[in-house]
């Protein structure tokens, strides 16, 4: 049994970005190094919400592509909010369990939001919480760009103990709300990079910052309770 909870992966649900997708996603992160994706377990879902607008992807990646929620232009007033989060909570228990939640952009924002939302119990309640979050291109929700939906009232109301690895990119429109982002979480662990609001292939240094990161969660994981079961 205890060799079996060694070679288990950590199983993560991928989030996608604003009017992307699953597909999309999965060959954005495929671009990183075996030596990282081999020890994860990724799954990749599409948001429930077919995309009510031009996608900023159109011309670099074939449709469909989805939402996982909307907001009016000033993002001060969400819609569909609580449906997502019911979305997300059935693939999860159809799926799951799953041990971490990959964000980029809209999937960041919401996924940053998950372990507090969990914490209160005013959301995925029926599945167990989440141990960690890798945030690619977030940012805060009541930050300094986004509102508050109100299931995310006080989502971030105090620090998030749940460990978290960011990605900052110096030339993301993002970068700022990003940096708030960090503010919550009680130990971020941060990888910079020179690109823009988008999923950065890896160099050998952020290579061993992924590798630590996920090493630190299974090694946890392995020390406390199964997988399977947490």
């Amino acid at each position: 049994m205890e060799k079996e909870i060694e070679k288990k992966k950590l199983r993560i649900l991928c989030l996608h970005g604003f009017r992307g997708s699953a597909d999309i996603l999965k060959k954005l992160i495929f671009r990183w190094p075996e030596s990282v994706t081999g020890k994860l377990d990724l799954v990749f879902l599409d948001g429930p919400f077919p995309a009510q607008g031009k996608s900023p992807l159109e011309g670099f990646f074939d449709p469909p592509y989805f939402e996982w929620f909307q907001s009016n232009k000033d993002f001060t007033e969400f819609y569909n909010f609580e449906e997502c989060l019911k979305y997300i909570e059935d693939f999860m228990l159809k799926n799951g369990p799953f041990d971490g939640v990959l964000g980029f952009s809209q999937g960041a924002v919401l996924g940053a939001a998950i372990p507090g939302m969990q914490r209160d119990g005013v959301a995925l309640t029926k599945v167990p919480k989440v141990k960690f979050v890798i945030i690619i291109s977030g940012a805060k929700f009541g930050g300094s760009t986004y509102g508050i939906p109100k299931l995310a009232t006080n989502a971030f109301s105090s620090p998030i103990n749940s460990p978290s690895l960011h990605f900052l990119g110096e030339a993301d429109f993002q970068r700022k709300d990003g940096e708030i982002l960090l503010e919550c979480f009680v130990d971020p662990q941060v990888i910079h990079h020179s690109k823009g609001h988008t999923i950065p292939k890896l160099d050998d240094s952020n290579v061993e910052i992924m590798l630590g990161f996920i090493e630190k969660n299974s090694t946890t994981f392995k020390q406390g309770t199964s997988l399977s079961t947490v």
